[in-house]
């Protein structure tokens, strides 16, 4: 798969070494905008069974 991508990107080693670089930041920057967000009240984090005493 990654080497799809590598292929599919345009110009030299180290345009596509930027792109990849650029590509990587876009995704978690997505990630943590929007989709950890929209996932943290579905998981069990908060779910604690120890009472505070």
């Amino acid at each position: 798969m990654y080497g799809f991508i590598w292929r599919l990107l345009p110009g030299n080693t180290w345009i596509k070494a930027l792109l990849s670089i650029v590509l990587v930041l876009a995704v978690v920057y997505v990630l943590f905008q929007y989709v950890f967000p929209w996932a943290e009240p579905l998981l069990p984090f908060n779910d604690v069974t120890v009472d505070n005493q």
